[in-house]
Parts: structure tokens; sequence; C-alpha cells
């Protein structure tokens, strides 16, 4: 197993650094550079910035069908959503104020190419994202060469962590390890440990490896068994909190998802289901907890507006017979532009 560090981004703050890279992954990467040996750097977010605003008024530049910002991709000089497709060319100028003080915040797998190639000017470089695969047999391509040419460092999203075998790999750099503990999935804890695990299982496959985890949490339980390679304390800990928070697998999920292009009838439609569910559920006094309807996490994807009401409860039969009823029930209102759907166990919570 190769030998797992955990860097502390507040401390690299307090020191000055405000880089991207911490001054210890800049000495391992330059370590590896010397002895001819590669590296990945590993960040969960293509693009160059994950935001653009206006420094003057605070605009930010959104997507005109999602309600999420629009990422700006320097390569293409676009602004883009990650969700539909949607871009722009690059705001020059502010569109509320007039104003040029644009400027562009987050970071992304193309800012971190640029830095690594301001860092490392001799250093051969690659990219693999979901903006460098776009064409047939490029994600082989782009490995192949990685691993043929023998080039320096590769930069990547999650499709560079899974299963691959590169000899001469005896560094990954997990430049941002807090990215997907902060999202509001109950699997937000698993997935972290597991592509932690994953990434750091690159290096060190035939050389001595190491392996950088930089986090703004380095006390976080799964940083902590990341670290370790110790799925056991993972799990222990983890499931208690399941148990705790009455979460898969000691309960079944059921998100409906409520859609609609009008604002006004996703909102009334999502309230009635609501008093549907919850009137059939104690009619029959079936054993489920019902939440009140919200907007969803990101309120508007393609032009449709999204609510959700979520349930727990211990799948079965009468269960079952609750959905597709209340369902029935309330597709006799006839509600004509809203759209629900009942996911069990869902893979996104958003």
């Amino acid at each position: 197993m190769p030998n797992v560090e955990v860097i502390d981004l507040r401390q690299e703050l307090a020191n000055g650094n405000r880089s991207m890279i911490s001054n210890k992954l800049y000495e391992e990467i330059e370590k590896n550079l010397a002895k001819k040996e590669q590296t990945i750097l590993f960040l969960n977010r293509r693009g160059f910035s994950t935001f653009v605003m206006c420094r003057d008024c605070g605009y930010t530049v959104k997507c005109k069908r999602c309600n999420i910002s629009l990422t700006y991709h320097e390569y293409s000089d676009i602004l883009k959503c990650h969700y539909c497709g949607y871009e722009i060319p690059n705001l020059k100028t502010c569109p509320s104020c007039k104003s040029k003080n644009i400027r562009y915040f987050g970071t992304g797998t193309e800012k971190l190419e640029q830095e690594i190639q301001k860092l490392f000017p001799t250093a051969k470089t690659i990219r693999m994202d979901m903006d460098t695969v776009t064409k047939k047999n490029s994600h082989e391509e782009i490995l192949n060469k990685f691993k043929s040419e023998n080039i320096d460092i590769l930069i990547g999203t999650q499709m560079v962590v899974k299963g691959h075998h590169f000899p001469n790999v005896t560094l990954v750099g997990v430049i941002a390890a807090d990215n997907s503990l902060n999202i509001e999935d109950y699997r937000a804890n698993e997935r972290t440990f597991d592509i932690l695990t994953q990434v750091a299982g690159r290096a060190g496959r035939e050389k001595a490896g190491r392996v950088l985890i930089q986090t703004y949490n380095p006390e976080n339980f799964v940083i902590e068994c990341a670290k370790k390679q110790d799925y056991d304390m993972f799990y222990n800990t983890e499931i208690a909190l399941r148990k705790q928070l009455k979460y898969p697998p000691f309960c079944d999920i059921i998100l409906f998802g409520i859609t609609s292009k009008s604002k006004e009838e996703v909102k009334l439609a999502s309230e009635k289901f609501y008093e549907i569910l919850k009137r059939n559920s104690n009619k029959y006094k079936i054993a489920i907890e019902i939440y009140n309807p919200v907007i969803a996490p990101i309120s508007k994807i393609k032009n449709k507006y999204r609510w959700r009401i979520i349930s727990k409860c211990n799948l079965n039969n009468s269960i079952l017979n609750l959905v597709n009823n209340s369902l029935e029930e309330y597709y006799k209102l006839k509600f004509k532009n809203t759209r629900i759907i009942a996911d069990v166990n869902p893979n996104n919570m958003n």
C-alpha cells in the first residue's frame, strides 16, 4: 500500500500559500520529475472556474435553463452549464451594471492544468475530463499516451481513478478532498471514502508510492479512514451514523421528484400530492414518514422547476400500494404541465 499523508490547507493559507498546490505536494512533484516517475493529480471538478461574478454589483452568471452557475472554460473561452449543455461566449462586461470588473471564482481541472504548467514549465502534462474525451476512443487514447509516452503529470476527474494500472506512477495528489463531502446526500461520506481509496490505489503499483490528500477538514473521520485505508473503521462509524439518523440500510427512502414548466403549478402540485399521501397513510395506518414538500437543491434544470418530497419507510406491498393509489388519485387532478417520479433509494438526491 502507498504511504498516505494528509495536508491541512488551513495551515497552507496561514503560511501565505494561496495556490492549489501545497508546499509539500510541490516538493513531491519536483522529486518525481527528477526521478522520471509519473504523477496523477485528481480534482473532481472540470472547467477553469466554477462561477463568474461581477465584483461591483455581485451579479453571478447563471444558466437561463437551469438554476445553476455557468462554469468558465478558458480553453474555448465560453461559459457552460454542466447540466443541460447551454453555453454562451465569455463575458467581458457585467450584463447588470456594465462594469468590467469580472472575476472568476473556484477551480477546475483546466485551471489546475494551467497552474501546473506555470509551476513546472518543463513538465509534460495531459488532462482527462469530460471536456477532453468528447471524441470516440479519446478516453483510451489519453490513457495510452500517458502510459506509453511517459508523460510526467496526468490531471483529471473521477475517470482517472478507476482501475487503471500505471507501473511508473509513484505519486498521487488529491487537490480538494472536501468537494465530495459537502453535498446534500446521505452517501457523501461513503462516496468520498470510496473515491479517496480508489485514487490512492493508483500510486505504487510496482514501485513505492505516496499519496497526498489536501483538505480543509483533516480531522473528518472519512479523511482519517482514507489515510489509514481502514475500511472496517469507516464502516463501523458510518453504519452507526446511518442507524442513528434512520438512513439506508435501516430504512428505505422514497424521493418523489415533481417537475413542471410552471413555477406556480409545481408548488401547488407538490402540496396537493403531499396532502394525498398524508391522508392515505393515516387512513390505512401505514408506517411511513413523509416530510413536507420543498424546492429541490437544484431548483430548475432544462427550463423545468423542481420540487421534491422525501419519505422514509420499510418498503413492502402496503407502501407500494400507498404510492400507486396516491399517484392515481393525484393524476385525476389533471395538472397539465407537472410530472411526478417516485424513486426508491435514489442514486442522486439532487
